[in-house]
């Protein structure tokens, strides 16, 4: 299953009579009914840890490029009608400020990595609280409320997994909280955020600007007002998307699913 193609649905599992393992590219599964597989004694597999290292690499990208303007500075600088540069034009800082990672797992954690290096305060919102030894590594400093979290950050960073429970983490109200200056920052879902709201939001200047590497559906409608604000960034959902990363995610999908076809425990099992 590579970007949730084909849709594994009960139609499909029952054309399938022998279909005995799915391997499914990426972290997420949020678009695979793990129950109806169980049931029919399909065992599914992904590829959770080759990713973070590039995913990491993506956000701290998004957030950089958001924060100097570099979409709109290539812009201005390539542009037919530009006479001078405006001595005006200005981003806003990323080192020494504070970055508030909402999911620690294993990308966000290699996320704060990247950000201490840039001598950056951070802050994270997980599930569960990190080891005392593992927040100190990176400086990292645990948030028990959301709202905490968002009230003093600079720049929130999206690295959750999309369950039911983090459906719309990000609406109006999470957004109202966060600094007028501040930058938000998804590379998880495109549904961990009311897109609705967050258009509202950077319209009316609620939040300074948004850098998604994720949105719903993708591509977007290419009417859709996202992509028409000039303080938004959008990538076509790259985080993962290096020559290397890709060919080892194919190369674990095989392992699994040789492993399935021979009776053989898997590795990576979703269970």
């Amino acid at each position: 299953v590579w970007y949730h193609k084909p849709a594994i649905n009960e139609e499909l599992i029952q054309s399938l009579p022998n279909l005995k393992v799915v391997a499914s590219a990426g972290v997420g599964i949020d678009h695979l009914d793990l129950k109806l597989l169980s049931s029919y004694g399909v065992k599914v597999s992904n590829t959770p840890f080759i990713v973070s290292t590039d995913t990491a690499d993506m956000g701290m990208a998004l957030m950089l490029a958001s924060s100097r303007r570099l979409v709109e500075g290539h812009e201005m600088a390539v542009s037919p009608d530009t006479e001078y540069f405006p001595v005006d034009w200005l981003g806003v800082e990323v080192s020494g400020a504070t970055l508030g990672i909402l999911g620690m797992g294993k990308i966000g954690y290699k996320v704060a990595e990247r950000a201490k290096a840039f001598e950056m305060k951070i802050l994270y919102h997980n599930r569960n609280q990190r080891k005392k030894e593992e927040e100190s590594a990176v400086g990292a400093v645990y948030c028990k409320k959301i709202d905490d979290l968002l009230q003093q950050s600079d720049f929130v960073l999206l690295a959750v997994t999309l369950t039911p429970q983090t459906h719309k983490l990000i609406g109006k109200r999470e957004l109202e909280l966060m600094k007028p200056t501040a930058t938000l920052i998804n590379i998880s879902r495109g549904l961990i955020v009311d897109q609705d709201a967050l258009v509202e939001a950077l319209q009316n200047k609620v939040i300074k600007a948004a850098a998604l590497d994720v949105t719903y559906p993708e591509p977007l409608p290419r009417d859709h007002p996202l992509l028409k604000l000039k303080n938004v960034i959008i990538t076509p959902h790259i985080g993962s998307a290096t020559k290397k990363t890709r060919w080892a995610m194919m190369e674990e999908m095989a392992e699994s699913i040789e492993a399935g076809l021979a009776g053989l425990p898997i590795p990576r099992e979703v269970l």
